[in-house]
């Protein structure tokens, strides 16, 4: 077993010609796609794998100074599809892992087909011509509550980003793989994705790209979506679903799992 494979926990399942890559959000890992991967193995050659710092990760490998900003996640990304040999695949990029795969295609564009794109964001503070959907203060008092009391935070948080019956399975399986990451690589890792601004970049995007979005994210306004389809340099699609919440695939898979599996096996048409 290589050094990215054991790293990143890659599975690969499934023997299609074409080759799928999921890749989860923040505070998650790879079994946050548990109801899509049955629906693809018949059909798709199918990567998954843990960013790193995710709970089932080994926390020696976090570097701090590496993983400052996405880039180090994108070179991941990479890293994984040269060792594997893929030469081209269908990226479905969750939250965080979304700009992730539009950083990795922009930097090796031949090695993505499109990009499927589920509760995207390119920034999340407003500012006067952009509407994130949260303000400066809100963050520092968001990162000061991972500092104070990591637990705590975790209890309050996944209800609210999952959206939805505070008993769900959907909010007890994000408690219990966001409680698995290491406190300071949490808040590490938070401050990147929410201080972020990545917009510059979404022109440079070459590959077709595939927008989904919840009509209620705690996480990512409905406008954002808008945002992404009129300023990404690729063609693009934008599907607004009927759910709730940043984490649609775990806690809505009925209403997902077929947007998903459409996106993924059908172009956008021109």
């Amino acid at each position: 077993m290589g050094i990215v494979e054991e790293a990143h926990n890659v599975k690969i399942l499934g023997s299609g010609e074409q080759t799928v890559v999921l890749a989860h959000g923040f505070g998650t890992d790879q079994s946050v796609w548990k109801h899509l991967v049955p629906h693809l193995v018949d059909e798709y050659r199918v990567v998954l794998f843990d960013n790193m710092g995710a709970g089932t990760t080994n926390p020696d490998y976090f570097d701090f100074q590496r993983y400052a900003s996405l880039e180090g996640y994108a070179y991941d990304v990479i890293a994984i599809l040269e060792e594997f040999q893929i030469r081209s695949c269908i990226f479905v990029g969750h939250s965080v892992s979304a700009m992730i795969g539009v950083i990795a295609s922009i930097a090796r564009p031949d090695l993505f087909t499109k990009l499927v794109t589920v509760s995207a964001s390119p920034r999340y503070l407003n500012d006067s011509e952009y509407y994130g959907g949260f303000e400066r203060e809100d963050l520092d008092q968001l990162f000061e509550a991972v500092k104070s009391n990591y637990k705590a935070w975790c209890s309050g948080f996944a209800p609210l980003v999952v959206g939805g019956d505070m008993d769900s399975l959907a909010i007890q399986e994000f408690s219990r793989t966001l409680f698995n990451m290491r406190p300071d690589i949490a808040l590490s890792v938070l401050q990147i994705i929410f201080l972020n601004d990545l917009r510059h970049l979404l022109p440079h995007v070459s590959v077709p790209c595939h927008i989904i979005q919840s009509m209620k994210d705690l996480a990512v306004p409905v406008v954002v979506s808008e945002y992404l389809y009129q300023n990404l340099g690729a063609k693009s699609i934008v599907e607004v679903m009927s759910t709730e919440g940043h984490l649609p695939q775990l806690s809505s898979p009925d209403v997902v799992t077929p947007v998903l599996l459409r996106h993924i096996r059908n172009d956008i048409a021109v």
